[in-house]
């Protein structure tokens, strides 16, 4: 079926977490050729660090009333609380958007937001152009989903409140099976042999044929991911995950919290005390905003497990909250006050 003029056209990213969604939205509004661009943005953590680098931008076409962050819980279990007012919000504005981005948090089931846009009240409305799922290539190529899996394995295993076998495994599984297209992200970080590892991977969670487009530092052609057309709300049942027979699912596998650090002195020893942690503490994610004594630049940090990425994204200014904050997330059980030493120095 293809999109109803009438309807504005939604593209929902999905993906683990780290695995490079908020890279690709970014690029994806860096060179939209003038396509008027709206954005949903659902965190799993207590402050917005993928929203507040998407309005760090710049850019005409995506203004910063056009991003709309959702930091309530996961998209797909508070759909009418928070995704339908924000749908409501964007709609409102003018001039009228030509395209929505959904970014999904990395716990997030894309298969009960998709089937959302089957409501008549907002089927009327929008449309789901496609599913675009983001893969972490140089962790697949390794035979995980994240980083630092045996380690998660042992720490699922001595906890008898998960319902799954493997819940890392099954988010996983679950976003393949929605995807229209899959993005093998950080492809400059894999060899051949690691990149034919991956697709393989792939290839064995994917039941229908769905491309798989391998990049670096997110950068599509945004004609390959927007204007599909699909209308995926109409073919989303034929899409099986481990989910089909749950009213909802919990994300109490999980722990979120935010950290506050004093000013440093030098990045890359922060980077250094970020990876120690990941790799002493089982910590999946962390991304923050961070003040650097003696630069009027703000420090942007973000890390998948031991892999610490930091760069200064803008100038802090007056109305800036110039704390140095760290959201910090892993599965169920993780040792805050140990992390806290760690990160603080």
């Amino acid at each position: 079926m293809t999109t109803s003029v009438s309807r504005v056209p939604c593209t929902v990213v999905t993906g683990f977490l780290g695995a490079g969604k908020t890279t690709l939205i970014r690029h994806l509004l860096e060179n939209a050729g003038g396509k008027r661009l709206a954005i949903i943005v659902n965190e799993f953590g207590d402050i917005g660090i993928d929203g507040e680098i998407l309005r760090g931008c710049g850019i005409d076409t995506c203004p910063e009333e056009n991003i709309v962050e959702l930091a309530n819980g996961c998209i797909c279990c508070t759909v009418a609380d928070d995704f339908v007012p924000a749908l409501d919000q964007i709609l409102s504005l003018t001039p009228r958007v030509d395209h929505i981005l959904i970014e999904t948090s990395g716990l997030a089931l894309p298969k009960p937001l998709v089937q959302a846009f089957q409501w008549p009240t907002v089927k009327s409305r929008v449309t789901v152009d496609g599913v675009i799922a983001v893969v972490d290539g140089p962790a697949l190529a390794d035979g995980r989903v994240a980083n630092d899996m045996d380690a998660l394995q042992a720490q699922r295993a001595q906890d008898e409140t998960l319902d799954h076998d493997d819940p890392v495994e099954e988010v996983f599984e679950d976003q393949l099976a929605c995807a229209d297209l899959i993005i093998l992200s950080k492809s400059d970080l894999m060899d051949a042999a690691g990149s034919a590892r991956a697709n393989a991977i792939i290839g064995e969670h994917t039941a229908r044929a769905v491309k798989i487009v391998p990049t670096s530092q997110g950068k599509v052609d945004p004609s390959v991911l927007l204007g599909l057309g699909l209308a995926v709300e109409d073919d989303i049942e034929n899409r099986k995950t481990h989910h089909d027979d749950e009213l909802d699912h919990e994300h109490d596998d999980f722990d979120s919290f935010v950290i506050d650090i004093p000013s440093i002195a030098n990045p890359d020893e922060l980077a250094l005390r970020v990876a120690t942690a990941a790799e002493e503490e089982n910590v999946l994610r962390v991304k923050g905003f961070v003040e650097v004594g003696g630069k009027p630049m703000r420090l942007l940090l973000q890390a998948v497990g031991p892999r610490v990425n930091h760069y200064y994204d803008r100038a802090w200014t007056a109305e800036d909250d110039r704390r140095s904050r760290l959201v910090v997330i892993g599965l169920k059980g993780l040792n805050r006050p140990a992390i806290e030493r760690i990160l603080a120095g």
